[in-house]
């Protein structure tokens, strides 16, 4: 069956595809490095791979998403493809996983320094265990959303997605998906700042608060991360909050998701300026050719 398009479709589903494979490219170069520098091989940093795994895994599906509007949009058809269903199921465990990546970062820093005795809990064994659940919670959270066939194809956004309206399954979704890991990291931030502020009024080491002023910097960073994801899926929290009383303006679904994909490249790039490993192997890359470009130009 053929379809109506606007003249901004095509360019909204260019710009998501670039926005996505700019954060996969990014996320594939940080992994790598990751696993060739040997200053990287760290719990920490292992966790900003996770981060860039869950990017990764993201920005697949989105690309897979992207790719599957536009071809409608130039055919001016609808079309529900085998793998439709899938790939809305799919964004929901990215867009989780996404989040919890976050939160487990902050976890470990709060670790640091309100447990530094723990030495078991900020072991790689420990952190492994607590990605493995996360991405395992990420893919079956959302099963309801198959099991109860609520994710549809949906013709004037050319995406399978769960219809934005007051339910059950919205709430479920929006609390697990977002609320829950975005509200834990916020609250892991607050009580590290009240308890760095409570450290600096006792008599206790430099190195110690030194410390724990550094693993501070390092949530804050993590917490810049999330509201910039949150404000740049306003969109879609808007829309969700605008379905629970109404219906939601025609193409709500392409213009929250050009927003999220968006928010992908903002998070490869903040990754980039706030994990100072990563900095140092592109400079000492950078580096090490301008020294071998020099002699050849004297």
């Amino acid at each position: 069956m053929t379809t109506n398009i606007e003249s901004w479709f095509i360019p909204f589903d260019i710009v998501m595809i670039v926005c996505s494979v700019f954060a996969v490219i990014l996320a594939m170069l940080f992994l790598i490095i990751i696993i060739l520098d040997k200053t990287c091989h760290t719990v920490s940093m292992m966790l900003v791979a996770n981060s860039c795994l869950a990017e990764l895994a993201f920005g697949s599906i989105s690309i897979s998403m992207a790719i599957f509007t536009l071809q409608n949009d130039i055919k001016q058809i609808q079309y529900q493809d085998s793998l439709c269903v899938f790939r809305g199921f799919m964004g929901y465990v990215v867009a989780a996983l996404q989040f919890y990546s976050f939160l487990l970062q902050a976890i470990y820093r709060y670790i640091i320094v309100i447990y530094p005795t723990r030495l078991f809990w900020q072991s790689t064994r420990f952190q492994v265990l607590l990605m493995s659940i996360t991405w395992i919670f990420g893919f079956v959270c959302p099963l309801p959303h198959i099991l109860t066939h609520a994710i549809t194809y949906n013709v004037d956004n050319q995406f399978c997605q769960m219809p934005l309206r007051l339910s059950f399954l919205t709430v479920y979704n929006a609390l697990f998906v977002c609320v829950v890991p975005v509200s834990l990291t916020m609250l892991i931030y607050f009580r590290l700042v009240r308890y760095v502020r409570e450290m600096s009024r006792h008599i206790i080491s430099a190195n110690t608060l030194f410390r724990a002023q550094r693993e501070l910097k390092m949530v804050r960073r993590i917490v810049i991360l999330v509201i910039g994801v949150v404000t740049l899926g306003f969109p879609y929290v808007l829309f969700t909050f605008i379905s629970f009383f109404t219906t939601p303006p025609k193409y709500h679904f392409r213009i929250a998701y050009i927003f999220a994909d968006a928010s992908m490249a903002y998070v490869m790039i903040a990754l980039f300026q706030f994990t100072d490993p990563l900095k140092e192997y592109v400079k000492k890359i950078i580096h090490g050719r301008s020294n071998a470009v020099i002699p050849t130009m004297t």
